[in-house]
């Protein structure tokens, strides 16, 4: 007889190892389940972007024109810090400017600008491809409209339409030129450190923040700005003319409020694009003509995004790194 007997509700050691390795199996199949579900929306997300790219490629150019019908006053966004490359770049203004003007149906063009400036090459480019379609085409107006900002190079650009409209809290102005950078020098020396500069051409490392300053390394930079902020005073002169009024301040640097802007000839009074659309341009009917991005740009940007977002959502689920 025995002493003790077995516990019907404790399994044996072979039914518990059977028990763990199904509960690994299905564990196991469940991860390559997720896996394959993963594969395939990568797989599909793949073919849909080469589709699409297929697509874009095989459809014929277009111009970035728009299909219009009646007569409208067009407008163009200038938005933002004006570099090359980037959302206010000299090209996509000229390139939304020549679609407006080409477009037999628009009557006038108003500039929305939001711009702090930029490069200065940028503003001039633009500025004179508005010079030359007002030459080109005398019956078609061109207003600017101010929004928030409209500074340096924004009113450079500014400057050579017909007349510029702002709000009375717009900040306008910032007719001046600057370059800037730091000096490492005292903190180099306090650490101990010694600076190693080796140049082919004696003035190669002016710009270097980590060396004294040579005062006539300074008269050059100093005289090239001058150079480029009398560029810059020349083109608001010739585009506003006698509505400046005669102000020391002027051509500082400093910026003004919309309705003090007014009062100095940087601009002509207060209005925004609907405003100005009806009451100078004489048609209510706007159209925005601003050039967009190529369609491929911004599909891949988004897709870089998404896929972006997607990687760190499975990052933090299953804590792996994605290289």
């Amino acid at each position: 007889m025995a002493l003790f007997k077995k516990d019907p509700f404790n399994q044996s050691d072979e039914q518990w190892q059977r028990s763990v390795l199904e509960k690994v199996a299905l564990a196991s199949i469940a991860e390559q389940r997720r896996s394959r579900r993963w594969g395939v929306f990568f797989k599909l997300l793949f073919i849909t972007y080469i589709v699409i790219i297929s697509g874009l490629a095989m459809s014929p150019m277009t111009t970035g024109g728009k299909m219009t019908g009646g007569s409208h006053t067009a407008v163009v966004d200038i938005k933002g810090i004006i570099v090359s490359g980037g959302e206010a770049d000299a090209d996509s203004i000229i390139k939304s400017l020549n679609n407006a003007i080409s477009d037999p149906n628009t009557k006038g063009i108003i500039l929305r600008l939001n711009s702090p400036g930029g490069s200065p090459v940028q503003a001039s480019y633009v500025y004179r491809a508005i010079q030359g379609i007002k030459e080109n085409h005398p019956n078609i107006p061109i207003y600017a409209v101010v929004e928030d900002l409209c500074a340096s190079g924004g009113y450079y650009i500014a400057a050579a339409a017909d007349k510029i409209f702002v709000n009375e809290s717009s900040i306008v102005g910032s007719i001046g030129v600057v370059m800037n950078g730091f000096g490492f020098t005292d903190v180099m020396e306090k650490l101990g450190v010694e600076r190693r500069l080796y140049t082919a051409g004696s003035h190669k490392g002016f710009m270097d923040p980590f060396s004294d300053v040579n005062p006539s390394e300074k008269e050059h930079v100093q005289g090239m700005l001058n150079d480029i902020h009398q560029q810059f005073i020349t083109a608001v002169k010739l585009g506003r003319g006698d509505r400046l009024k005669d102000n020391p301040d002027l051509f500082s640097g400093l910026v003004w409020a919309g309705s003090e802007s007014v009062r100095l000839g940087l601009s002509d009074g207060i209005g925004n694009v609907q405003s100005v659309a009806k009451n100078e341009v004489g048609v209510e009917n706007t159209v925005d003509f601003t050039a967009e991005k190529p369609f491929i740009e911004k599909l891949t940007k988004s897709l870089g995004v998404a896929m972006a977002e997607y990687t760190q959502e499975l990052s933090s689920k299953y804590n792996t790194q994605l290289y």
